[in-house]
């Protein structure tokens, strides 16, 4: 199933939805049995439906409210509908005040909130129909040709996009003079030449072979890819580097030789400048909201350690070292107590950096700063993270990262972020924030150690490996 055509199966279920909703609320509202005066305020609320569909279409053409766009996770699916539904809700309400005829504001409110449940049960519902299939049989068998970050990225994509109802069923690795990678070395690996592979692919029903190479050039590889083709197995290719990928790309067809036209992350003038006015506008909110919290623990940090707050120097825009707020709890410490602790894991040691945002120096969402000793051994790729202002989070730490992670995997999802910018993606990533925070917090209550996507996604590739077909070697 292509993502075009999910988008609107979903978009068509949802507007459904809307049909079935309305009728639930008006019921909600009036009951069975309505007299002169109800059926007047139903004729009043019909038009809305309307509205509903045309604003929703709309939304779901410009915004990924489909739940699969840039990959599956739930806390994501639920933070963009709910965002999208509270925007719809406000406009509802703000006709229904202007409209001169009566509408019934709950029945509006119970309306929307009907909506939001079903949107999240029809998103959770494809996404198990499709895992369903998926397991079924459904889905394109497909060997990964290659090892390293990027083979093993595609994997994680893979993992993540289940609309594209591709199985991976394995790894291939080609001999090239270099030992074998413990990630991709299996105790049944078997040596054979471009033949035998295609007869393994053919024995284990591969649909697909995608090729993660630097090299693809070399005759046996295209004998090999020749071969695949002619017994019907699809063959794909992954531009390389690894450093690049994360770009914005454009295909360009020259007479038949495909040409991809790399971009440089980054933001233009006036996005920077609606950024910053966000920042100032939901900072000084967030700021006068958390308030009486920080102060509050702030004045037990003091009792206990007799400072309240510290400054620490990271890295920000361009590299440029400022002072970083926060309170005055050590990242790390076996002997810190469980007030200290529960301050570290759930992050408020981070909300005094709201001063930070408020003064210039930081983003309320962008790439995490780091000390300067850890920006000194940046790569050139790794330092277009530091292009824009830190943030106090980012789309690295919804995905489970935090500062013990290297700076490499958060670069990956940094870069991300800097293609897709908007203020709707700040807004989703503050309120996946809040999603993650709650999450660590319920584990924290029952015990259970923190465990990051990555981490999650190692365990179902080291799964998938025990399965790999085996190491196709050149002859």
């Amino acid at each position: 199933m292509t993502q075009r055509r999910l988008s609107l199966s979903i978009l068509i279920v949802d507007l459904a939805w809307s049909a079935v909703a309305i009728g639930v609320a008006i019921l909600l509202r009036y009951g069975v049995h309505w007299s002169s005066l109800d059926k007047a305020s139903v004729a009043h609320l019909l038009p809305f439906l309307g509205a509903v569909w045309v604003i929703w279409a709309l939304f779901s053409f410009f915004l990924p409210l489909d739940g699969f766009r840039g990959g599956w996770r739930l806390s994501a699916m639920v933070s963009q509908l709910l965002l999208a539904v509270t925007v719809l809700t406000l406009i509802l309400l703000s006709g229904g005040y202007l409209a001169r005829r009566y509408v019934s504001r709950l029945a509006l409110v119970d309306f929307c909130l009907l909506l939001l449940a079903g949107f999240v049960l029809v998103r959770a519902v494809a996404y198990s129909l499709l895992r369903v299939r998926s397991k079924n049989g459904s889905a394109s068998r497909v060997v990964i040709v290659g090892r390293g970050l990027l083979a093993h990225e595609l994997a994680r994509k893979m993992q993540s996009h289940p609309e594209a109802l591709c199985r991976l069923i394995g790894f291939l690795a080609p001999d090239d003079g270099t030992p074998d990678s413990p990630s991709v070395a299996d105790s049944r690996s078997v040596r054979t030449g471009a033949l035998g592979v295609v007869e393994m692919l053919t024995a284990q029903q591969t649909d697909e072979v995608v090729f993660v190479l630097e090299e693809c050039g070399s005759p046996d590889l295209l004998n090999l890819a020749a071969l695949c083709r002619n017994r019907g197995i699809r063959v794909s290719i992954v531009p390389q580097f690894y450093e690049l990928y994360l770009s914005r790309s454009h295909l360009t067809d020259l007479g038949g030789l495909p040409v991809l036209q790399l971009g440089r992350p980054g933001f233009s003038v006036l996005a920077l400048v609606g950024k910053r006015l966000f920042d100032l506008t939901v900072g000084t909110l967030l700021s006068l909201a958390s308030a009486p919290v920080v102060l509050s623990l702030a004045s037990i940090v003091r009792i206990v350690k007799g400072k309240a707050f510290r400054w620490e120097t990271r890295c920000g825009l361009e590299g440029k070292s400022f002072p970083m707020l926060r309170l005055n709890i050590d990242r790390s410490g076996d002997n810190a107590s469980r007030f200290e602790a529960a301050l570290r894991e759930l992050s408020l040691t981070e909300l005094p950096q709201l001063w930070n945002v408020l003064r210039g120096d930081m983003s309320l969402v962008g790439p995490r700063p780091e000390p300067r000793d850890r920006v000194c051994r940046y790569s050139d790729w790794q330092r277009q993270r530091l292009s824009v202002k830190p943030g106090i989070t980012g789309f690295a730490q919804v995905q489970g990262l935090r500062e013990q992670h290297s700076s490499e995997e958060k670069t990956r999802f940094d870069l991300q972020y800097l293609l897709n910018y908007s203020p709707w993606t700040d807004l989703t990533i503050l309120l996946q924030t809040v999603w993650t925070l709650a999450t660590r917090s319920k584990n924290r209550r029952n015990g259970v150690g923190s465990i990051t996507l990555d981490e999650t996604v190692r365990k179902g590739i080291r799964q998938l490996e025990q399965d790999v077909l085996e190491n196709a070697h050149r002859p």
